[in-house]
């Protein structure tokens, strides 16, 4: 995981690989930690794809250290 605070937007949506990327870590790692509760995601109606807000990121961000 990175160790500097990420600088997104907090109302922006960020796709599971564009958020993993932010966070430093796979994308593998952040559908685990989706499915164990640590980070909260939504679901685009169109397709049903998760997608991260710029502040749930940041709050799970700051929940790691």
């Amino acid at each position: 995981m990175s160790t500097t605070e990420p600088n997104i937007s907090d109302t922006n949506r960020y796709s599971i690989g564009e958020a993993a990327k932010i966070l430093g870590i796979h994308r593998n790692t952040l559908r685990i930690h989706t499915d164990q509760g640590l980070i909260k995601c939504g679901f685009r109606r169109q397709n049903m794809r998760r997608f991260y807000t710029g502040a749930e990121i940041k709050r799970y961000w700051k929940s790691q250290y």
